[in-house]
């Protein structure tokens, strides 16, 4: 397929005496994480991880499109590209990112870990963030207190979430010439963009039968 929509939901769970794993297995244990210390969901080595860190082809576009953590011990998610941090303060000095309290996962979660309350998302990532080609790009966990994992016969997990359309060959060459003309990259966009170009197209041809 040449336009997809992908998700990806990291939590801090993995086999008892591993930090991490390739995939999300029954009896997964917390896993602890220190404070102030940034970890990259899909290679960071807490959690369920890839093999590879995120990046684009040269014939590949990313949108991501929404973005969440647990909102509790002052989790956050950043958004990286490359070296560089997507949010950023307003003297462009850096930031944690989006705080989970603002944009939590699950919707509704606690505020605590054994809360009782629902937390309601008040952010949404607009305009998308747009990972061109060539570009390696991340999603960083960063919490402000120590997450415990799994210890003294308690349980503390914590989860990310991101969620991004990926564009491939020609539709990655639309998405390129829509982002020129300063047009939203969205599907609907880019299925506009093909029939304007089938429509030009089929003119073009009309016009020179004789």
């Amino acid at each position: 397929m040449a336009m997809r929509s992908q998700i990806y939901e990291w939590a801090n769970l993995a086999l008892a005496g591993s930090n991490s794993t390739i995939r999300r297995v029954t009896g997964s244990a917390a896993v602890a994480i220190s404070p102030d210390t940034d970890t990259d969901i899909f290679i960071g080595g807490i959690g369920n991880n890839i093999t590879k860190p995120a990046e684009t082809t040269a014939t590949q576009f990313v949108v991501i499109e929404d973005i969440a953590c647990s909102p509790w011990n002052g989790s956050a998610v950043q958004v990286r590209i490359n070296t560089t941090d997507y949010f950023q303060n307003p003297d462009v000095t850096d930031q944690n990112g989006i705080a989970g309290l603002a944009s939590p996962y699950p919707r509704g979660a606690p505020s605590t870990a054994a809360g009782t309350d629902n937390v309601l998302s008040s952010f949404s990532l607009y305009p998308d963030v747009y990972v061109l080609p060539g570009q390696t790009w991340s999603v960083i966990y960063r919490c402000l207190s120590t997450v415990s994992g799994s210890s003294a016969g308690t349980t503390t997990g914590v989860a990310a979430f991101v969620k991004y359309t990926l564009y491939d060959g020609p539709d990655a060459l639309i998405a390129n010439k829509l982002l020129e003309l300063g047009v939203t990259v969205n599907p609907n966009n880019v299925d506009w963009y093909k029939r304007t170009l089938i429509e030009q197209q089929s003119a073009a041809a009309a016009g020179g039968v004789q």
